[in-house]
C-alpha cells in the first residue's frame, strides 16, 4: 500500500490562508482557494515546510505572523541541507530562478531533495511559471533528483470522473 502524498507548503500559501480577505478579485480568489483547500484536502496529505518558510511566516506584523505560524503549527519540519542549498545554487547558476530570489530556489531544492510529491505555492513569478518549470525540471534531474508537481491550491484538488 502506497503511503499519502508528501506536500512541501511554501510561505505563499500560509499566508493566503492566514491574510485579511483582500478586496483585489485575484488576491480574494486565492484566499478562497487556499481556504477550500485547507478545509477540505489538506488532510489527505502529509504536509511539510522548511525552516525557511518558518523564518520567512514569522516577519511582519506580530499578529498577522502569530496566524501564520498557528497555521504551520501541525506540519512536519524539514531542515535546510548543504544538498538542498548546492541544489538552489544550481537553480539559480542556470537562471531557473533569478539570482535575486534565492529563497525561492531554496524552496524548490528542500521539496526537491527532500523527495516531496507536491511543491505548493501562489508564487507565480518564480516557482509556479509555466516558462520556468522546464528549466526547473531541467536542473532538478541533471542534479540526479526528480523535482516534485509545481501547483497552487486550486490545482491540487481530487480527481473527478465525468461519469
Amino acid at each position: 500500500m502506497q503511503g499519502r502524498k508528501k506536500v512541501y507548503v511554501e510561505t505563499s500559501v500560509v499566508s493566503n490562508l492566514t491574510a485579511r480577505r483582500s478586496y483585489n478579485l485575484i488576491d480574494a480568489a486565492r484566499q478562497a482557494a487556499t481556504q477550500t483547500w485547507w478545509d477540505t484536502m489538506r488532510c489527505e496529505f502529509d504536509l511539510f515546510v522548511s525552516l525557511l518558510v518558518i523564518d520567512e511566516a514569522s516577519k511582519g506584523d506580530s499578529e498577522a505572523s502569530r496566524k501564520r505560524l498557528e497555521a504551520l503549527k501541525e506540519m512536519s519540519v524539514v531542515t535546510i541541507t548543504r544538498e538542498m542549498e548546492v541544489l538552489a545554487e544550481r537553480l539559480l547558476e542556470a537562471t531557473a530562478v533569478p539570482r535575486s530570489s534565492y529563497e525561492d530556489a531554496v524552496h524548490i531544492a528542500a521539496a526537491t531533495v527532500g523527495r516531496m510529491d507536491y511543491l505548493l505555492t501562489w508564487n507565480c513569478k518564480h516557482i509556479a511559471n509555466a516558462i520556468t518549470m522546464p528549466k526547473i525540471f531541467k536542473v532538478c534531474n541533471d542534479s540526479g533528483y526528480q523535482c516534485p508537481i509545481i501547483c497552487t491550491p486550486e490545482q491540487l484538488g481530487k480527481e473527478e470522473n465525468d461519469e
